[in-house]
Formats: C-alpha cells, sequence, structure tokens
C-alpha cells in the first residue's frame, strides 16, 4: 500500500464545475467524451454504460478523462445520437436544475462533479492507468460530499472554490480506494503505474508540460532522460504503453481545449501555442481526436455544462 501513498501523494486535484442536471429526453450518446474527468451522481432514475452496467439512484458513474464511452440517460423512448449532435443539441435532452425540489420529480436526474487529476502536476491519472469509465455502487459518504460540492458552487462564499475543490480530492480519493479495495483494473494499474518509479520519466513528463509550444522531437526528449535518441521511445513506451509523441499531442491537444474554455485567444493564437504553426492542420488533428471542430468546443464548453 506504500506505493499507492505514494501514488495519491502525487495527485494535483482541481474541481472545475459542478451541475444538477433533469434528463427531458432520453438519449443515448455513442461516443460521450471530454478531455476532465466526470463522476455522476444518479439523483433519480437510471444512467448505462454498457448493456450490463447500469447506475440507479444514490450510484456514481465514474468517466476518465480521454476516455470515450457509450453512455445513456434516463431508459424510455431513448433517441441515439453521437457526442457531436449531443453537443450542438444537447439542451433538448439536459436542462439544468434550478431548484432542490424539481430534482426528485422527473423520470432520471443527476448531479455531476468535473475535475482534473494530474500525477506530478503533468499526467492525467486515471487516463494514464488506462482505466474504462465503471459504476460505484451508493456510497453515503462520497454522495454527501458531491451534494456539498454542488452546493457550494451555487454560493458566493469567500472561499468555496478551495471547499469544493478540498471536497473533490477527498471524493477522488475515496473512487481510487474503491478500485483498490475491490481489485478493480488490477492489470491495468499494476501495468501502467511502472511510471511512479522511474524519475527519468517524471522528468520528460514535465518538460513536456512546460514547453508545448517547442520542438518535442524524440532527440529533445532524450536529452531530458540521458538515454539515446534511438532508444528514448522505446523507453517511453515500455513504461507508459504508448509513444512519446502521441503522449505529446494528447497533452497539446488537452492544453488546447483548457485555453478554449477558459480565454478568448483565438484557434490561430491556441494552437501555436500548443505546438501548431499550420492553423488548418491543427483544427484537423483536433476534429480528428474529440469529433468536433474547435470552434464548437469553445461555444459549448462541456457536455455538462448546460
Amino acid at each position: 500500500m506504500e506505493e499507492y501513498n505514494k501514488i495519491i501523494e502525487s495527485l494535483n486535484i482541481k474541481f472545475i464545475r459542478s451541475n444538477s442536471l433533469n434528463v427531458i429526453r432520453s438519449v443515448k450518446v455513442s461516443n460521450f467524451y471530454d478531455v476532465q474527468n466526470t463522476v455522476i451522481q444518479v439523483k433519480s432514475g437510471v444512467i448505462q454504460i454498457t448493456e450490463d452496467e447500469i447506475a440507479k439512484k444514490g450510484d456514481l458513474v465514474f468517466i476518465p478523462g480521454g476516455k470515450s464511452v457509450e453512455i445513456t440517460f434516463g431508459d424510455s423512448d431513448t433517441t441515439e445520437v453521437t457526442n457531436e449532435s449531443f453537443i450542438n443539441d444537447r439542451d433538448s435532452y439536459l436542462r439544468k436544475i434550478t431548484d432542490d425540489v424539481s430534482i426528485h420529480t422527473i423520470q432520471t436526474s443527476f448531479t455531476s462533479v468535473t475535475f482534473d487529476a494530474k500525477a506530478f502536476d503533468s499526467v492525467n491519472f486515471f487516463n494514464s492507468l488506462d482505466i474504462p469509465p465503471f459504476i460505484i455502487p451508493e456510497q453515503v459518504e462520497v454522495n454527501e460530499a458531491i451534494d456539498k460540492i454542488y452546493q457550494e458552487s451555487l454560493g458566493e462564499k469567500p472561499g468555496k472554490d478551495r471547499i469544493a475543490t478540498n471536497l473533490t480530492e477527498y471524493a477522488v480519493i475515496e473512487v481510487f480506494r474503491h478500485v483498490l479495495e475491490q481489485k478493480l483494473f488490477v492489470e491495468q494499474i499494476a501495468t501502467n503505474s511502472n511510471y511512479f518509479k522511474d524519475p527519468r520519466l517524471i522528468d520528460i513528463f514535465n518538460f513536456i508540460k512546460d514547453n508545448l509550444s517547442s520542438d518535442l522531437s524524440n532527440k529533445i526528449l532524450a536529452n531530458v532522460a540521458n538515454v539515446s535518441e534511438d532508444y528514448v521511445g522505446q523507453y517511453f513506451k515500455m513504461l507508459t504503453g504508448i509513444n512519446p509523441q502521441d503522449y505529446i499531442e494528447y497533452q497539446r491537444m488537452e492544453k488546447a481545449v483548457e485555453l478554449l474554455r477558459t480565454s478568448r485567444k483565438s484557434i490561430r493564437a491556441i494552437g501555436s501555442e500548443v505546438g501548431y504553426k499550420d492553423t488548418a492542420y491543427f483544427c484537423r488533428r483536433f476534429k480528428m481526436m474529440f469529433g468536433i471542430p474547435a470552434g464548437k468546443m469553445r461555444r459549448r464548453d462541456s457536455l455538462m455544462n448546460v
């Protein structure tokens, strides 16, 4: 367990947003996707992520950032749509709850908390472990934390973001404890937590995070890790399961999403800031990765931010 304590201590958890939503029209999203992590607390009705995995009142649905999942909100007269169609027309399916009464008066409703969880302030933790979306049976303490996070997000009291982040940190650690206690995804965690043991790889992660706009060729990475250029790709993939250039592109796109959602910079400027000199190429790669154009990501923000 000492190794897992080190992993938890390395995490930088940041609360992003919380919403409570009514499902006003049942919908199945064939490739639901977001770069940030989301935990969904079912308030009423059902949410389904596979044919056999159905979350009911009190259960939690955990969706790691960067993982595509087929997800169904509600269970009657379901419309099946793609992720892009859902984003374009989400107000037809979800409606924000504005009071504590309405959440219990319809068939399906839920509260979501969206957050970042970075290991060593650079690696998307749950994505790096290759953990798929999963359901957690009702846990009273976590549900209470989610309710408090949502209430804090509604208010204007001093320190609300700090409290929301602290509560999110607690909820995330409880999720990870559940994974360990139930021995879920044992093989993935054993294989993909190797990078916590190698400081050279952490140096590479941190260098990439700090230099997204610069040349990040294997030659440069080899110098950072003090290994040969011929070996650095094999070394990186051996410990992470992916090649370094694929990892770099994901980090660049993740940063691009953050900038689209939090700044008014042009798409050209954002592409350049994350290492793409050719704006058209940046836009093509963005659409290929997320299924929607960069401009729509800016206008629509997050699937859970109605």
